[in-house]
């Protein structure tokens, strides 16, 4: 390998890096080490690529395959495996987990902060390995605050250079508390495999509920699976039938059963119901647990329902109105009420009195097509949908299109935004200290078959 004497992490970070050919093949989002034992220096195992062609898949390049690391550029060999990076036991990423680091100066016992690390060959070129670190004292306050003294040290010169495993979670749960779901969600799809599971272990079940809701599919069943099967099949239960459902859907047919039978059956028997239809279908969109009321209900009873801040603003525009029972699938379907009608009626009016007689309810076998041309025909953001009975199965709205019609990376941001930058202050200090540069690896695969490997 054809490189610089030392090559710090600052210079790789964000490089592009190009095959023989000099096409591009991803940009580096961090470097991989094994820490190893004893007096043996940490040893670079490869590189974490985003893939923009794909997706801005996280895939891992072994530094085996890197022929030369020059100041302006990486150049590989040999093809990449498209496999999407997963941590392995015993992995550092030094951006994500090393940098910004507190250590503790052998020498002199004082405080430093990890700032950048620097490889070098060794074994003749073969291979390189983590051999120093620039680190900055903690500033003295001497009158006036002075930043602390900058200076390069050996790797062995500091203690408590190990990453701690449950480091941070805690402190990032407790920043994070009042931030919306959805971006919450965007924060831990950009952590490392090990810091998105201890995250998920320090939520409350309801808290991470809302949160898988709005992860990537593979980030899901990734959590879903490091969850002892007790604690998967509460959050399984403080979901939404219909995303519990298409979460359920990505596992294999004996693990989807093997959860629902952990699950209460009156939260379990409305997933197995959404479960036995098509996903591209009305049957397989619908969110069986739409707002629900008797013919005699009044329109009041009905505001008090629509003003449930657990409810979104689309499964709260319509109100259904049916015969006993209420519970999905309900007595025969009477018609629903827009929230816009409820607002013109004085409140102890009967909600039947409002019902929209011309609004058509789908079968469940509607396919997802005919949901979309119907909905954007009449402007709804919700429809019912009816068995043959005239049973009211659930709703059909608007969000649950989109996610099916979206491309499956939609919720990444897109290129160039930065996660945090609308984080709270605190929130975004404990977050970039965890990632580092924002280097977070990607969803989680097969671990890799070898050493090295890809």
């Amino acid at each position: 390998m054809r490189a610089l004497s030392r090559v710090y992490v600052s210079h790789l970070a964000g490089r592009s890096v190009f095959d023989a050919d000099g096409e591009p093949v991803g940009r580096i989002r961090d470097i991989v080490v094994s820490m190893g034992a004893g007096d043996a220096a940490p040893r670079v195992l490869g590189l974490v690529l985003e893939m923009q062609m794909h997706g801005r898949r996280r895939v891992f390049l072994p530094i085996g395959r890197v022929t030369s690391i020059e100041s302006n550029q990486v150049v590989s060999t040999g093809l990449v495996n498209m496999r999407h990076f997963q941590q392995r036991p015993g992995e550092t990423l030094v951006l994500t987990e090393l940098l910004d680091r507190r250590v503790t100066l052998k020498a002199t016992g004082e405080t430093a902060t990890v700032r950048d690390v620097a490889f070098e060959p060794e074994r003749a070129g073969k291979e390189m390995a983590l051999t120093k670190l620039f680190v900055q004292k903690a500033a003295k306050t001497t009158g006036l605050r002075r930043r602390g003294e900058s200076l390069t040290v050996d790797w062995d010169a500091v203690e408590g250079l190990e990453v701690s495993g449950a480091q941070g979670a805690a402190e990032l749960v407790a920043a994070l508390d009042k931030l919306h779901a959805a971006d919450l969600a965007h924060v831990m799809h950009e952590l490392s495999p090990r810091r998105r599971g201890e995250v998920a272990a320090a939520l409350d079940d309801e808290r991470l509920a809302d949160v898988m809701e709005e992860l990537p599919e593979d980030d899901q069943v990734e959590i879903l699976g490091e969850l002892e099967s007790e604690r998967a099949a509460d959050v399984l239960e403080a979901m939404d039938p219909d995303d519990a459902a298409d979460l359920l859907g990505e596992l294999s047919a004996d693990e989807a059963e093997r959860l629902l039978a952990l699950m209460e059956p009156q939260d379990a028997n409305p997933v197995r119901r959404l479960l036995s239809y098509r996903e591209d279908t009305a049957g397989g969109l619908m969110n069986s647990d739409p707002i629900i009321l008797l013919p005699n209900a009044t329109v009041a009873e009905a505001l008090a329902l629509v003003r449930d801040e657990e409810r979104t603003p689309a499964n709260a525009s319509l109100v259904f109105v049916t015969r006993a029972p209420t519970e999905t699938p309900t007595g025969r379907y009477l018609g629903a009420v827009h929230i816009q009608r409820l607002l013109r009626e004085p409140p102890m009016a009967l909600v039947s009195a409002a019902v929209d007689v011309e609004l058509e309810p789908l079968a469940p076998d509607t396919m997802l097509n005919e949901v979309t041309a119907y909905m954007a025909t009449y402007n709804l953001v919700a429809v019912p949908v009816v068995d043959a009975d005239d049973r009211l199965l659930g709703a059909v709205t608007v969000d649950d299109v989109l996610d099916h019609l979206l491309p499956d990376d939609w919720r990444l941001r897109p290129p160039g935004s930065h996660p945090h930058d609308e984080l709270p202050p605190e929130a975004r200090e404990v977050v970039e200290l965890l990632e580092g540069q924002d280097a977070a690896d990607g969803a989680p695969s097969p671990i890799r078959t070898g050493p090295g490997e890809g």
